[in-house]
């Protein structure tokens, strides 16, 4: 009984949380960093796309768990304007490419920081998913293990002409 009560009041917490995001339906703040190959990653380059922008850690099972889906949308969506890019939350970037190569992501992964958190409110809880639209505003917000069945109809309602 406890434990549903626990799982329960979570849930609503990360309902309420995603309600009450005062970054939804504002622009995402903007950001440049390198990315684990050395390429420039500039948000306001994908002006035009819908960018999910997913922070994670190495020691995130849930965000692990997300990661063959994100790479199978980037694959199927990608065509149609989706970009996914992929903010690691670890201290040491080799933790952050050993994910990377682990599960052969096909999108942009660079490093984060408390300074990058703080843009995005604050990065208290992981995985943390933002869905941007074309113009750049956040349309929606995912903070912990979230239905990716739920993210996935958003994103296809994001993609249509």
């Amino acid at each position: 009984m406890k434990l549903l009560l626990c799982v329960s009041l979570a849930l609503y917490a990360a309902q309420a949380a995603r309600a009450t995001t005062p970054l939804l339906h504002r622009a995402a703040p903007e950001f440049e960093r390198t990315d684990l190959q050395h390429n420039k990653v500039d948000l306001r380059a994908y002006r035009g796309k819908v960018v999910l922008l997913d922070f994670w850690a190495s020691w995130c099972a849930p965000c692990q768990i997300e990661m063959p889906r994100f790479v199978a949308w980037q694959s199927k969506y990608g065509p149609r304007g989706l970009q996914i890019v992929g903010i690691s939350m670890d201290d040491d970037p080799a933790l952050a490419r050993r994910i990377y190569n682990k599960y052969k992501l096909n999108y942009p992964v660079a490093m984060g920081d408390e300074k990058l958190g703080e843009l995005y409110g604050g990065v208290l809880g992981l995985p943390l998913t933002f869905l941007i639209d074309r113009q750049g505003k956040i349309q929606a917000v995912f903070q912990g293990e979230a239905d990716l069945n739920e993210i996935e109809k958003k994103l296809e309602m994001m993609l249509r002409p």
